[in-house]
Order: structure tokens, then C-alpha cells, then sequence
């Protein structure tokens, strides 16, 4: 229940802290095993679910600054390229028909691709913040968290948190004022 309830809002914190969703998973995994062995020293000076992020946090923040220090393999070489490759090509059978057709649009195209090119954009400036802003915004406005549990789980003030939030949200305003002003000028 813990798992279903709480897996998907603790990898996207992770993801705020790591490199890549990979890295994210197994920040989660690791925070996953910590709860379990650490849950019979849980003393509930928090809520459990509070106690469960703070372990989050400081694991992510810790791969985040080694992933910082070293460079992969795998930044070095063209397999993620052959990967993407493999994996499109996978869609057709060897006499080049579809072996996975595509799923037909059920809404207007053009809406659907200003949306998805909307959401891009607002993933990409979220993207852009900087770790704290990205942390409480994720947390505050996609999680829908309480301002006291963002403040638990990031060791924040409340009015830390409170400038971190209209920081952020500022951004995330100037980037939907700049779409919406493309949009209505004509530029894509």
C-alpha cells in the first residue's frame, strides 16, 4: 500500500536531485530498503510519510553530488543512440510492415500537439530551476503536498519555502506568458 501510494511522487522528487530517471529508480529502491530496515528505530516524531521522504531526500542529494564528481561510460559512448534505434525499428517486422501499429488520435491534432508542446515546455522550465525551487515546486504543485510537509521533508523554513514557491511559480508564469504569446503571434 506504501509502494502503490507513495512510488511515483518519491521518483519524481528523486528526479529533482539525479541526472536521469534511472539514477531516480534506484535512489527509490535504496530509500525503499532504508524504510524497511530502519522502521522498527521509527520513533514517529513525524509522520511516517515525512520520516520516508527525508530518507528520499538525503540519498538523492548524495547521488546527485557524486553523479556531479564522476563521468559515466555510458555519456562517453553511442549506445544510448543504438538503443533508441533498436527500439523504433522494433515497430516494424523484417518485410518493413507495422508489427505495432500506431494508436489513431482521438482529439483535434493541432490541440493535442499544443498541449504536448505546452507540457514540454513547462517540463523543460521546471527543468531549468534551480534544485530547491524544483523540489518544492514538484512537491507543492504536481505532488499537491502541504507547505508544513514540503518544509519536514526538505528541512526548509516556512518562508524559505514560501519565496522558493513564488520563485518558482514566477518562472513557470513567464514561460506560460511566452507560449501564450507565440501562440497568438503565430510563431511556433
Amino acid at each position: 500500500d506504501l509502494v502503490d501510494r507513495h512510488h511515483r511522487a518519491m521518483l519524481r522528487l528523486a528526479e529533482t536531485f539525479v541526472s536521469d530517471r534511472a539514477t531516480a529508480e534506484e535512489v527509490v529502491q535504496e530509500t525503499w530498503t532504508a524504510v524497511i530496515d530502519g522502521l522498527e528505530d521509527f520513533e514517529g516524531h513525524s509522520s511516517l510519510k515525512t520520516w520516508m521522504f527525508s530518507i528520499l531526500t538525503n540519498l538523492a542529494k548524495k547521488r546527485g553530488q557524486q553523479e556531479a564528481r564522476t563521468v559515466t561510460w555510458s555519456s562517453l559512448s553511442e549506445e544510448s543512440i543504438d538503443r533508441e534505434v533498436t527500439e523504433e525499428s522494433d515497430r516494424f517486422d523484417t518485410e518493413g510492415r507495422w508489427s505495432v501499429p500506431p494508436v489513431p488520435w482521438n482529439t483535434d491534432p493541432e490541440e493535442e500537439l499544443m498541449r504536448s508542446d505546452l507540457l514540454e515546455r513547462l517540463e523543460d522550465a521546471i527543468e531549468q530551476l534551480p534544485d530547491r525551487q524544483k523540489a518544492v515546486v514538484t512537491l507543492r504543485d504536481i505532488e499537491g503536498w502541504s507547505a508544513s510537509e514540503v518544509c519536514d521533508v526538505l528541512d526548509i523554513t516556512d518562508g524559505n519555502q514560501r519565496v522558493l514557491l513564488h520563485r518558482g511559480r514566477q518562472k513557470m508564469r513567464e514561460t506560460l506568458e511566452s507560449y501564450w504569446s507565440e501562440q497568438k503571434d503565430g510563431v511556433p
